[in-house]
């Protein structure tokens, strides 16, 4: 396979699609009252999340440190309307989501929020262009979204190639396409760099900064790798659910500087 160049060209922004987040270029509010999360009752009742307040504005890059069980991937998870808070509101964009119904639900996930994974999660017999109109398709965009959303990666190039022919950066990249196609508000990383190199890594990360930067994306970077941290606007650190520090950084690192 081949391999990702330290720096992937990004050729274009994506243009708004017709979901709710079209908008997508102002970023989203993100705003936690009084949250918690419990999984089970009881004596073995295991309590993800604590209480969080927590507001992010629109246009910033957070990212969430803290050792696994410390509730980071609950957080996402309760951000991206995928769980329900046990307690509390989430709004998201002005919204509560402890408002909407199952329908509703699904109609913010799949237009207002982009995910990425750190398992690419691409149908291996469809090609680069297909995986993301298949997304692109879901919100009544077609091919020319998709292509745009691969040249915005730099893979404008790969459209017709499957993803055993491509390299793990670049599938992650076809990912992250197919998350932005929708032009989403908010975007949701959970470990998007987990099972990458040093220097694909860092092209993954320079392709969602410059995406968050250039789109004004709201962006939760969820991650155990407190190296990425140097590159957020902020910076959260969770342990047994709750936020027990808070940072902001005037001067984050550049995505290439990041090292691990």
């Amino acid at each position: 396979m081949t391999q990702d160049p330290v720096q992937a060209p990004v050729h274009s922004e994506v243009p708004a699609g017709p979901g709710t987040g079209a908008a997508g270029k102002s970023g989203a509010v993100v705003q936690l009252e009084g949250v918690t999360r419990t999984f089970g009752a009881g004596a073995v009742a295991v309590h993800a999340l604590r209480g969080l307040d927590l507001t992010i504005e629109a246009g910033q890059f957070v990212v969430v440190l803290g050792p696994s069980g410390s509730g980071k991937t609950t957080l996402m998870n309760v951000v991206g309307g995928i769980e329900s808070p046990t307690s509390g509101r989430v709004v998201v964009g002005g919204r509560d989501l402890a408002g909407l119904d199952d329908r509703e639900l699904t109609t913010y996930r799949r237009e207002d929020v982009g995910f990425i994974f750190q398992f690419f999660n691409l149908v291996p017999t469809l090609t680069a262009g297909e995986n993301v109109a298949l997304v692109a398709e879901l919100i009544g965009a077609g091919e020319a979204e998709a292509r745009a959303s691969l040249d915005a990666v730099g893979l404008g190039d790969r459209m017709d190639h499957f993803p055993s022919a491509m390299s793990g950066g670049e599938q992650q990249r076809v990912a992250i396409a197919r998350a932005i196609v929708k032009s989403p508000a908010l975007l949701l990383c959970d470990e998007p760099t987990g099972s990458l190199d040093l220097d694909t890594g860092r092209v993954v990360l320079g392709v969602i900064h410059r995406l968050a930067r250039t789109g004004g994306r709201t962006v939760l970077l969820v991650t155990h790798n407190s190296a990425i941290a140097a590159m957020a606007d902020r910076v959260l650190r969770l342990r047994s659910g709750a936020i027990v520090e808070d940072i902001l950084q005037t001067e984050p690192t550049r995505p290439e500087e990041v090292t691990w």
